[in-house]
């Protein structure tokens, strides 16, 4: 029986493992859920999976998730804070967790399941777009095994044999072709992009998603950070990573090896796959998906990127190949951006202009440590706000 620490676990992602591992309760077992501020979503789930651990946000949370697990005779351990994140995270009685907080908040859990020598399941890409060198590190240093979460990332490694994950070049891999779908504005007139409520933004064609990574979708941020996630994810440089629009989003990823051929992963868009495939690896075991459908779906296109279109691609490019702290610049740049707009204080199309701006400004130094990561994503998220209009 394996217990499994759920990190944001009222997300999407959360909410599509707890889903998985009800499936299967023979097998998996609820180690702890955590939530920042859903109190009440959170203690409906812990009345269903009975969680040893509880982990809210703040103290005032703590408090309120208390009085729902009393009324409902739940012994439960309620915490509260980022040092309760890390315990659950780390904590003997957990096998696995599932790292799916979004943002730079999710980076010191993360990295205290991987030295504790944990499964880790990543859906966080933050955690390695942030501080990619200590997290490989954390990894290789307790002998971790780090599970890739993201469907495209799922896909690559699917795609690749165990033995050649972290030397694929030295194995014949050619190069990495990351699909995306396009998100919503795929076919728009780029003309009328500044015109994009955050409604329309965060309505994605394929995908159910929080209104954040919706937004990375409809910018191709959430790709250009995956660009990044991969090179950390499997070594390979920037120029072996590819990225391919895909609008259908049933091949998920491909990896093209130098005797011409090339290995791909389909499936229904369903999180539940890439989470099914991580928990049990190298087992196989039901995700609730139903099998891709081939004859109805009856064409797949694919097609190159727009970068007039979707300049934050290019700007997760330049932050890959500048090192160092630019990864963690641009991407707490993008958090600040993202928000700005969706409490519509700022364009759809000022994003990029933001971000590249706090780029510009700042200069990329060496990742030593988490303190070091967090001392430029400060600095970039101070600088990002004082661009924006009060």
């Amino acid at each position: 029986m394996q217990q499994i620490t759920i990190l944001g676990s009222t997300g999407s992602i959360g909410v599509s493992t707890l889903d998985v591992i009800a499936r299967h309760p023979e097998r998996y077992s609820v180690y702890a859920l955590t939530a920042q501020s859903k109190v009440e979503e959170l203690a409906q789930q812990c009345v269903r999976f009975k969680p040893q651990v509880a982990v809210v946000g703040t103290a005032e949370a703590a408090k309120k998730i208390q009085v729902l697990l009393d009324a409902q005779g739940l012994h439960t351990q309620v915490a509260y804070g980022e040092a309760a994140l890390c315990d659950v995270a780390s904590a003997p009685e957990c096998d696995s967790v599932m790292a799916a907080i979004v943002g730079g908040a999710g980076l010191a859990p993360t990295l205290a399941a991987a030295r504790a020598g944990k499964r880790v399941l990543l859906a966080n890409k933050e955690a390695l777009v942030m501080s990619g060198p200590l997290l490989m590190e954390a990894v290789a240093a307790s002998g971790s095994i780090l599970m890739p979460i993201d469907s495209e990332h799922n896909a690559i490694f699917q795609c690749m044999p165990a033995s050649c994950q972290r030397t694929p070049l030295a194995h014949g891999v050619e190069k990495i072709m990351l699909t995306a779908s396009g998100g919503p504005f795929l076919k728009r007139d780029v003309n009328t992009l500044d015109q994009v409520t955050w409604q329309e933004a965060v309505a994605h064609p394929k995908w159910v998603m929080g209104r954040k990574i919706s937004v990375d979708s409809a910018t191709m941020m959430n790709k250009g950070l995956e660009v990044i996630e991969a090179h950390w994810l499997f070594d390979v440089p920037a120029d072996k990573i590819e990225v391919v629009i895909h609008p259908q989003s049933v091949v998920h990823s491909m990896v093209s090896y130098v005797d011409g051929s090339v290995l791909a992963q389909l499936g229904n868009p369903d999180m539940r796959t890439p989470i099914a495939h991580a928990l049990a690896y190298p087992e196989r075991i039901n995700s609730g998906v139903p099998p891709v459908d081939l004859i109805q779906i009856a064409q797949l296109s694919f097609e190159r990127p727009d970068l007039l279109r979707f300049p934050c691609l290019k700007l997760a490019y330049d932050a890959l190949q500048a090192g160092g702290s630019a990864p963690a610049i641009m991407n707490a740049a993008n958090e600040i951006a993202v928000q700005a707009f969706l409490d519509s204080r700022i364009g759809f199309r000022v994003i990029d202009q933001l971000i590249a701006r706090v780029m510009d400004a700042m200069s990329s130094v060496a990742i030593t440590d988490i303190e070091s990561v967090f001392a430029q994503d400060r600095c970039a998220r101070e600088l990002a706000n004082s661009f924006i209009p009060s």
